[in-house]
Protein backbone atom coordinates (compact mmCIF):
# COMPACT_ATOMS: atom_id res chain seq x y z
CA UNK A 1 0.00 0.00 0.00
CA UNK A 2 2.89 2.37 1.01
CA UNK A 3 4.75 1.49 -2.43
CA UNK A 4 1.27 2.41 -4.35
CA UNK A 5 1.07 5.54 -2.16
CA UNK A 6 4.60 6.86 -2.91
CA UNK A 7 4.34 6.08 -6.95
CA UNK A 8 1.10 8.30 -6.98
CA UNK A 9 3.50 10.85 -5.33
CA UNK A 10 5.94 10.37 -7.84
CA UNK A 11 3.63 10.57 -10.26
CA UNK A 12 2.08 13.63 -8.99
CA UNK A 13 5.82 15.56 -8.88
CA UNK A 14 6.66 14.00 -12.48
CA UNK A 15 3.77 16.19 -13.46
CA UNK A 16 4.77 19.49 -11.49
CA UNK A 17 7.94 19.20 -12.90
CA UNK A 18 7.03 18.82 -16.29
CA UNK A 19 3.70 20.02 -16.98
CA UNK A 20 3.78 20.89 -20.65
CA UNK A 21 5.81 17.22 -21.46
CA UNK A 22 2.97 15.25 -19.94
CA UNK A 23 -0.04 17.48 -21.50
CA UNK A 24 1.90 16.66 -24.63
CA UNK A 25 1.85 12.86 -24.03
CA UNK A 26 -1.18 12.83 -22.89
CA UNK A 27 -2.29 14.63 -26.33
CA UNK A 28 -0.22 12.24 -28.79
CA UNK A 29 -2.04 9.53 -26.63
CA UNK A 30 -5.23 10.36 -27.27
CA UNK A 31 -4.59 11.63 -31.08
CA UNK A 32 -3.55 7.75 -31.70
CA UNK A 33 -6.31 6.40 -29.85
CA UNK A 34 -8.41 7.98 -32.69
CA UNK A 35 -9.14 6.31 -35.96
CA UNK A 36 -7.38 8.48 -38.79
CA UNK A 37 -8.73 8.86 -42.00
CA UNK A 38 -7.78 10.25 -45.67
CA UNK A 39 -10.60 12.15 -47.74
CA UNK A 40 -11.17 12.12 -51.38
CA UNK A 41 -13.60 15.07 -52.05
CA UNK A 42 -15.65 14.64 -55.83
CA UNK A 43 -16.72 18.02 -57.50
CA UNK A 44 -20.37 18.59 -58.04
CA UNK A 45 -21.00 22.43 -58.19
CA UNK A 46 -23.81 22.83 -56.04
CA UNK A 47 -24.19 19.06 -54.76
CA UNK A 48 -20.63 20.06 -52.84
CA UNK A 49 -23.02 21.11 -49.90
CA UNK A 50 -23.47 17.35 -49.40
CA UNK A 51 -20.18 16.88 -48.89
CA UNK A 52 -20.29 19.67 -46.44
CA UNK A 53 -22.96 17.88 -44.47
CA UNK A 54 -20.75 14.62 -44.32
CA UNK A 55 -17.46 16.60 -43.74
CA UNK A 56 -19.71 18.40 -40.43
CA UNK A 57 -20.64 14.50 -39.09
CA UNK A 58 -17.27 13.48 -39.39
CA UNK A 59 -16.14 16.20 -37.63
CA UNK A 60 -18.15 16.38 -34.87
CA UNK A 61 -17.22 12.69 -33.52
CA UNK A 62 -14.68 11.66 -30.81
CA UNK A 63 -13.19 9.24 -32.75
CA UNK A 64 -12.38 10.43 -36.45
CA UNK A 65 -9.33 12.00 -37.06
CA UNK A 66 -8.63 13.50 -40.71
CA UNK A 67 -5.49 12.76 -42.24
CA UNK A 68 -5.00 13.88 -45.38
CA UNK A 69 -7.12 15.09 -48.12
CA UNK A 70 -8.00 15.26 -51.87
CA UNK A 71 -10.35 17.27 -53.98
CA UNK A 72 -11.37 18.69 -56.77
CA UNK A 73 -13.48 21.43 -58.29
CA UNK A 74 -16.16 22.18 -55.19
CA UNK A 75 -14.53 19.51 -53.85
CA UNK A 76 -11.40 21.44 -53.50
CA UNK A 77 -12.90 23.70 -52.19
CA UNK A 78 -14.69 22.06 -49.46
CA UNK A 79 -10.63 20.65 -49.14
CA UNK A 80 -8.65 23.92 -48.66
CA UNK A 81 -12.12 25.27 -46.44
CA UNK A 82 -11.58 21.93 -44.11
CA UNK A 83 -7.44 21.74 -43.93
CA UNK A 84 -8.14 25.62 -43.07
CA UNK A 85 -10.04 25.34 -40.35
CA UNK A 86 -8.36 22.18 -39.06
CA UNK A 87 -4.83 24.07 -39.33
CA UNK A 88 -6.63 27.11 -36.90
CA UNK A 89 -8.02 25.62 -34.20
CA UNK A 90 -9.08 21.98 -34.80
CA UNK A 91 -12.52 20.07 -36.10
CA UNK A 92 -14.89 22.83 -34.49
CA UNK A 93 -13.28 25.45 -36.23
CA UNK A 94 -13.28 23.65 -39.33
CA UNK A 95 -16.98 22.91 -38.96
CA UNK A 96 -17.49 26.81 -38.75
CA UNK A 97 -15.53 27.72 -41.46
CA UNK A 98 -17.22 25.29 -43.77
CA UNK A 99 -20.74 26.72 -42.89
CA UNK A 100 -19.17 30.58 -42.64
CA UNK A 101 -18.70 29.82 -46.32
CA UNK A 102 -21.20 28.19 -47.77
CA UNK A 103 -23.81 30.28 -46.17
CA UNK A 104 -22.21 33.01 -47.76
CA UNK A 105 -22.09 31.66 -50.59
CA UNK A 106 -25.62 31.34 -50.85
CA UNK A 107 -28.08 33.55 -53.33
CA UNK A 108 -28.92 35.63 -49.83
CA UNK A 109 -25.37 35.62 -48.09
CA UNK A 110 -23.03 37.76 -47.15
CA UNK A 111 -21.24 37.91 -50.44
CA UNK A 112 -20.69 41.46 -52.61
CA UNK A 113 -22.46 41.43 -55.71
CA UNK A 114 -19.45 40.54 -58.06
CA UNK A 115 -18.10 37.99 -55.77
CA UNK A 116 -21.77 36.20 -55.66
CA UNK A 117 -22.19 36.39 -59.41
CA UNK A 118 -18.90 34.43 -59.81
CA UNK A 119 -20.39 31.81 -56.94
CA UNK A 120 -23.44 31.23 -59.28
CA UNK A 121 -21.49 30.72 -62.29
CA UNK A 122 -19.09 28.39 -60.25
CA UNK A 123 -22.13 26.43 -58.91
CA UNK A 124 -22.99 26.17 -62.88
CA UNK A 125 -20.90 23.18 -62.73
CA UNK A 126 -23.15 21.66 -65.37
CA UNK A 127 -24.54 24.94 -67.71
CA UNK A 128 -27.88 23.99 -68.69
CA UNK A 129 -30.95 26.52 -70.55
CA UNK A 130 -32.96 27.48 -68.38
CA UNK A 131 -30.63 27.32 -65.36
CA UNK A 132 -30.58 30.36 -62.82
CA UNK A 133 -28.11 31.89 -65.03
CA UNK A 134 -30.14 31.54 -68.47
CA UNK A 135 -28.44 35.12 -69.82
CA UNK A 136 -24.78 32.85 -69.49
CA UNK A 137 -26.50 29.55 -71.46
CA UNK A 138 -26.99 31.94 -74.19
CA UNK A 139 -24.45 33.24 -74.14
CA UNK A 140 -22.17 30.41 -73.85
CA UNK A 141 -23.36 28.86 -76.71
CA UNK A 142 -21.83 31.62 -79.14
CA UNK A 143 -18.98 33.10 -77.39
CA UNK A 144 -16.49 32.48 -74.70
CA UNK A 145 -14.64 33.43 -72.36
CA UNK A 146 -12.26 35.09 -74.09
CA UNK A 147 -14.87 36.92 -75.38
CA UNK A 148 -17.41 37.57 -73.45
CA UNK A 149 -14.60 38.46 -70.60
CA UNK A 150 -11.82 39.93 -72.40
CA UNK A 151 -10.17 41.30 -69.70
CA UNK A 152 -10.51 38.05 -67.34
CA UNK A 153 -12.40 39.65 -64.46
CA UNK A 154 -12.80 36.37 -62.18
CA UNK A 155 -13.07 37.72 -58.30
CA UNK A 156 -12.96 33.87 -57.33
CA UNK A 157 -9.66 34.74 -55.87
CA UNK A 158 -11.18 37.09 -53.94
CA UNK A 159 -13.18 34.42 -52.47
CA UNK A 160 -11.03 31.63 -51.83
CA UNK A 161 -7.95 34.22 -50.24
CA UNK A 162 -11.03 35.53 -47.98
CA UNK A 163 -11.87 32.81 -46.45
CA UNK A 164 -8.48 30.44 -46.47
CA UNK A 165 -4.83 31.49 -45.27
CA UNK A 166 -2.78 29.18 -47.19
CA UNK A 167 0.47 30.24 -45.65
CA UNK A 168 -0.85 28.47 -42.75
CA UNK A 169 -1.72 25.74 -44.53
CA UNK A 170 1.22 25.17 -46.51
CA UNK A 171 3.66 25.06 -43.06
CA UNK A 172 1.22 22.38 -42.12
CA UNK A 173 1.39 18.95 -41.51
CA UNK A 174 -1.63 17.68 -43.08
CA UNK A 175 -1.58 16.61 -46.92
CA UNK A 176 -3.36 18.41 -49.73
CA UNK A 177 -3.79 16.82 -52.90
CA UNK A 178 -5.80 19.49 -55.46
CA UNK A 179 -6.05 18.06 -58.73
CA UNK A 180 -6.28 20.37 -62.08
CA UNK A 181 -6.09 19.32 -65.95
CA UNK A 182 -3.89 20.67 -68.33
CA UNK A 183 -5.03 22.13 -70.92
CA UNK A 184 -2.05 21.13 -73.66
CA UNK A 185 -1.80 17.89 -72.66
CA UNK A 186 -5.30 16.48 -71.17
CA UNK A 187 -3.11 14.95 -68.31
CA UNK A 188 -3.90 15.82 -64.42
CA UNK A 189 -1.55 17.63 -61.99
CA UNK A 190 -1.64 16.92 -58.81
CA UNK A 191 -0.48 20.05 -56.66
CA UNK A 192 0.59 19.36 -53.21
CA UNK A 193 0.22 20.89 -49.87
CA UNK A 194 3.66 23.09 -50.50
CA UNK A 195 1.91 24.15 -53.67
CA UNK A 196 -0.98 25.34 -52.62
CA UNK A 197 -2.40 28.99 -53.34
CA UNK A 198 -5.50 30.48 -54.47
CA UNK A 199 -4.54 30.02 -57.97
CA UNK A 200 -4.43 26.47 -57.39
CA UNK A 201 -8.12 26.11 -56.54
CA UNK A 202 -8.90 28.36 -58.97
CA UNK A 203 -7.27 25.53 -61.44
CA UNK A 204 -9.46 23.05 -60.13
CA UNK A 205 -12.82 24.72 -60.32
CA UNK A 206 -11.87 26.05 -63.90
CA UNK A 207 -14.78 25.63 -65.58
CA UNK A 208 -14.02 25.82 -69.70
CA UNK A 209 -17.04 27.53 -70.60
CA UNK A 210 -17.15 30.00 -67.66
CA UNK A 211 -13.52 31.22 -66.66
CA UNK A 212 -10.54 31.88 -68.52
CA UNK A 213 -7.73 29.20 -68.68
CA UNK A 214 -5.55 29.31 -65.33
CA UNK A 215 -1.78 29.99 -65.97
CA UNK A 216 0.64 28.43 -63.32
CA UNK A 217 3.97 28.17 -64.04
CA UNK A 218 2.94 29.08 -67.61
CA UNK A 219 0.88 25.76 -67.76
CA UNK A 220 -2.64 26.44 -68.49
CA UNK A 221 -5.16 24.49 -66.38
CA UNK A 222 -9.08 23.25 -66.76
CA UNK A 223 -11.57 21.86 -64.01
CA UNK A 224 -9.66 19.16 -61.94
CA UNK A 225 -13.06 16.82 -62.51
CA UNK A 226 -11.64 15.76 -66.32
CA UNK A 227 -8.92 14.06 -64.97
CA UNK A 228 -8.79 13.36 -61.44
CA UNK A 229 -12.02 13.64 -59.67
CA UNK A 230 -10.95 13.19 -57.13
CA UNK A 231 -7.12 11.40 -57.46
CA UNK A 232 -6.64 8.90 -55.18
CA UNK A 233 -3.42 7.21 -56.02
CA UNK A 234 -1.29 9.98 -53.95
CA UNK A 235 -2.68 8.79 -51.10
CA UNK A 236 -0.76 5.59 -51.96
CA UNK A 237 2.61 7.26 -51.40
CA UNK A 238 2.17 8.14 -47.63
CA UNK A 239 2.60 5.98 -44.57
CA UNK A 240 -0.61 6.84 -43.59
CA UNK A 241 -2.62 6.60 -46.17
CA UNK A 242 -4.36 3.03 -44.54
CA UNK A 243 -7.95 3.82 -44.66
CA UNK A 244 -9.59 6.38 -47.21
CA UNK A 245 -13.18 7.77 -47.47
CA UNK A 246 -14.42 8.81 -50.74
CA UNK A 247 -17.44 11.10 -50.75
CA UNK A 248 -18.69 10.55 -54.15
CA UNK A 249 -21.31 13.79 -55.46
CA UNK A 250 -22.23 11.92 -59.33
CA UNK A 251 -23.86 9.10 -59.46
CA UNK A 252 -22.34 5.97 -61.08
CA UNK A 253 -25.22 4.90 -62.40
CA UNK A 254 -29.07 5.71 -63.26
CA UNK A 255 -31.65 3.08 -63.73
CA UNK A 256 -33.89 4.90 -66.37
CA UNK A 257 -32.76 5.86 -69.65
CA UNK A 258 -32.72 9.78 -70.28
CA UNK A 259 -34.68 11.10 -73.24
CA UNK A 260 -34.77 14.47 -72.75
CA UNK A 261 -31.83 16.77 -74.31
CA UNK A 262 -30.88 18.12 -70.52
CA UNK A 263 -31.42 15.00 -69.17
CA UNK A 264 -28.51 13.47 -71.82
CA UNK A 265 -26.86 16.32 -71.76
CA UNK A 266 -26.66 15.38 -67.73
CA UNK A 267 -25.42 11.98 -67.55
CA UNK A 268 -22.75 12.87 -69.94
CA UNK A 269 -21.40 14.92 -68.00
CA UNK A 270 -21.58 12.57 -65.09
CA UNK A 271 -20.11 9.19 -67.23
CA UNK A 272 -17.21 12.27 -67.67
CA UNK A 273 -16.71 13.12 -64.29
CA UNK A 274 -16.76 9.79 -62.61
CA UNK A 275 -14.27 8.24 -64.94
CA UNK A 276 -11.10 9.65 -63.74
CA UNK A 277 -11.65 7.94 -60.29
CA UNK A 278 -12.87 4.70 -61.89
CA UNK A 279 -9.61 4.58 -63.95
CA UNK A 280 -7.90 5.01 -59.86
CA UNK A 281 -9.74 2.63 -58.54
CA UNK A 282 -8.92 -0.15 -61.44
CA UNK A 283 -4.97 1.03 -61.05
CA UNK A 284 -5.43 0.24 -57.01
CA UNK A 285 -7.14 -3.51 -58.18
CA UNK A 286 -4.97 -4.50 -60.31
CA UNK A 287 -1.51 -3.39 -58.16
CA UNK A 288 -3.40 -5.10 -55.49
CA UNK A 289 -3.05 -2.06 -53.16
CA UNK A 290 -3.63 -2.95 -49.25
CA UNK A 291 -5.14 0.28 -48.95
CA UNK A 292 -8.54 0.11 -46.79
CA UNK A 293 -11.48 1.54 -48.99
CA UNK A 294 -14.74 3.47 -47.77
CA UNK A 295 -17.19 5.23 -49.56
CA UNK A 296 -20.19 7.47 -48.95
CA UNK A 297 -22.35 8.20 -51.83
CA UNK A 298 -24.78 11.32 -52.57
CA UNK A 299 -27.72 9.03 -54.44
CA UNK A 300 -26.59 5.29 -54.49
CA UNK A 301 -29.02 4.65 -57.19
CA UNK A 302 -29.09 7.94 -59.46
CA UNK A 303 -32.69 8.11 -59.02
CA UNK A 304 -32.97 11.00 -56.30
CA UNK A 305 -30.08 13.96 -57.65
CA UNK A 306 -31.22 15.93 -60.19
CA UNK A 307 -28.20 17.97 -62.08
CA UNK A 308 -30.36 21.23 -62.42
CA UNK A 309 -29.76 21.54 -58.94
CA UNK A 310 -26.17 21.85 -59.53
CA UNK A 311 -26.49 25.14 -60.73
CA UNK A 312 -28.77 26.61 -57.63
CA UNK A 313 -27.44 28.36 -54.89
CA UNK A 314 -30.58 29.00 -53.01
CA UNK A 315 -29.43 28.13 -49.11
CA UNK A 316 -32.72 26.14 -48.42
CA UNK A 317 -31.17 23.79 -51.05
CA UNK A 318 -27.57 23.95 -49.14
CA UNK A 319 -29.32 23.58 -46.00
CA UNK A 320 -31.30 20.20 -47.37
CA UNK A 321 -27.97 18.97 -49.03
CA UNK A 322 -26.04 19.38 -45.83
CA UNK A 323 -28.90 17.57 -43.78
CA UNK A 324 -28.42 14.67 -46.20
CA UNK A 325 -24.73 14.52 -45.80
CA UNK A 326 -24.76 14.69 -42.13
CA UNK A 327 -27.31 11.93 -42.01
CA UNK A 328 -25.57 9.56 -44.83
CA UNK A 329 -22.18 10.05 -42.29
CA UNK A 330 -24.05 9.10 -39.62
CA UNK A 331 -25.28 6.02 -41.40
CA UNK A 332 -22.01 5.10 -42.41
CA UNK A 333 -20.68 5.43 -39.07
CA UNK A 334 -23.43 3.25 -37.23
CA UNK A 335 -22.81 0.68 -39.91
CA UNK A 336 -18.55 0.81 -40.15
CA UNK A 337 -17.17 2.44 -37.84
CA UNK A 338 -15.15 -0.36 -36.34
CA UNK A 339 -14.21 -1.45 -39.67
CA UNK A 340 -11.72 1.92 -40.19
CA UNK A 341 -8.42 0.47 -39.39
CA UNK A 342 -8.98 -2.64 -40.19
CA UNK A 343 -11.01 -3.39 -42.98
CA UNK A 344 -12.33 -2.17 -46.11
CA UNK A 345 -16.06 -1.63 -46.54
CA UNK A 346 -16.45 -1.02 -49.91
CA UNK A 347 -14.10 -3.26 -52.60
CA UNK A 348 -12.33 -1.62 -55.21
CA UNK A 349 -13.35 -3.66 -58.09
CA UNK A 350 -16.96 -3.56 -56.77
CA UNK A 351 -17.17 0.02 -57.07
CA UNK A 352 -15.46 0.19 -61.25
CA UNK A 353 -18.02 -2.80 -62.21
CA UNK A 354 -21.13 -2.04 -60.08
CA UNK A 355 -23.10 -0.97 -63.37
CA UNK A 356 -22.73 -4.90 -64.44
CA UNK A 357 -25.22 -4.67 -61.16
CA UNK A 358 -28.14 -3.16 -62.65
CA UNK A 359 -30.83 -4.56 -64.53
Amino acid sequence: MARGLLGQIRSSVSRAASPALWLKTRVARVATARKSISLALQGGGAHGAFTWGVLDQLLSHPEIRIANISGASSGAINAVMLADGLARGGPEEARRRLADFWRAASFDGSLPEPLRGVVERLFSFVPQPGSETPWFGALSGLLSPYEFNPLNINPLKELIERFVDFPMIRQGQRELFISATSVRTGQPRVFTRAEMTAEVVMASACLPLIFHAVEIGHEPYWDGGYSGNPSILPFLQKDDAGDILIIQINPLMRRKVPLTTAAIKARINEITFNAPLLAELRTIELTGSRVRLHRIVMDEQGETSDAQTKSNNDYDLFEMLHERGRDAAKRFLAAHARDIGHRSTVNSGTIVTAHADVA
